[in-house]
């Protein structure tokens, strides 16, 4: 969601003096009238979540357009990415495909195929967290738009053939006819575009979308990762004295913070190995996205076999909001 901290003060502490009054209500609680209204196509009766939690983010239903088949062109075309950006790299059968952040920011979801594979990329700029799902769950395929609501200022998605919601970071339908339903994750890396360029020669990066007027390049969250709080967040702050916007790497229900893993460079434990590399920078801190301070690339991998596994680098609050009873990996 595109913010002004500045300007939203007032409307927070207004949003926040009404959101504590409607936690008293019942789990889950009755949607505002308006909600059905706009989403005729939604079973609001089938919910796993208190709709007290859920916020409006500032833009409507589609208000940030998700990109639907992307156009790609080969590294050697590129041009206007710089080395250090972030870009969301994807491998599926001997093919890599480069989704940049300048991008991502902007539109939050692409909906692209591989082959005949369904696959959706989506980032959260207020968790940082980008991950990529399988479209497809049994023998239905779906693909997915930006409702602009909020829950726990993690973007919640709507699949275009139920209308039902769907929680980003967990990728669980918590509303409507798919309830319970969960995308599988497809393991990515978050990398600067100079990493991609260097392990893929022959790989292909999405082109620059043509059919809107967007600040490409530009990061219109600027120095959010170095705010005291997250937007539109009423939850607890993370144990252990972890900053909320600190970066961590979660996989499954353990969090590394990236800080020690930075200082490391390498971990191997809980059956995993972490590294860690210099060189990407930051797309929530600068107005120029490529100028932002370096946070690096982390890896990771299955510490018997060496495979790449899931995981993501986002905020702490994240992991504390979404796995409240999960493992802090802090060590030395």
């Amino acid at each position: 969601m595109i913010i002004n901290t500045r300007r939203i003060a007032p409307l927070l502490f207004a949003l926040s003096s009404f959101f504590a009054m409607e936690s008293a209500l019942a789990k889950p609680a009755t949607p505002p009238p308006g909600w059905k209204s706009a989403w005729p196509k939604t079973d609001f009766s089938k919910s796993s979540i208190d709709y007290s939690e859920i916020f409006d983010g500032g833009p409507a239903k589609d208000g940030i357009p998700a990109i639907d088949t992307p156009a790609f062109i080969p590294i050697k075309s590129a041009s206007g990415i710089g080395e250090r950006e972030p870009i969301v790299s994807v491998k599926i059968g001997g093919e890599a495909r480069a989704y940049p952040i300048r991008y991502l920011i902007w539109h939050e979801i692409v909906n692209d195929e591989f082959g005949k594979r369904k696959v959706t990329i989506t980032f959260c700029p207020l968790c940082n967290s980008a991950i990529v799902f399988d479209g497809t769950i049994g023998e239905r395929s779906f693909t997915f738009g930006v409702s602009g609501k909020l829950r726990k200022s993690d973007m919640i998605m709507y699949d275009r053939q139920t209308e039902s919601w769907w929680q980003q970071f967990t990728g669980e339908a918590i509303v409507g006819e798919m309830l319970g339903a969960k995308l599988k994750v497809i393991p990515s890396v978050m990398e600067s575009w100079a990493e991609f360029k260097a392990a893929n020669p022959g790989g292909l990066v999405m082109a620059r979308p043509t059919a809107y007027l967007r600040a490409y390049g530009r990061n219109p969250y600027r120095r959010y990762d170095s705010s005291s709080s997250p937007f539109l967040y009423r939850g607890e702050n993370p144990p252990h004295g972890v900053p909320a916007l600190a970066r961590v790497v979660r996989i499954k229900d353990r969090a590394w913070p990236l800080s020690r893993l930075r200082k490391r460079g390498e971990l191997s434990e809980a059956g995993v190995k972490l590294t860690w590399r210099k060189g990407q920078a930051s797309a929530l801190d600068t107005a120029d996205i490529g100028k932002g301070k370096d946070v690096g690339t982390v890896r990771a991998f299955d510490a018997k076999t060496g495979a790449p596994i899931a995981y993501e680098v986002i905020f702490a609050f994240v992991f504390h909001a979404f796995e409240p009873k999960g493992i802090w990996m802090l060590g030395k």
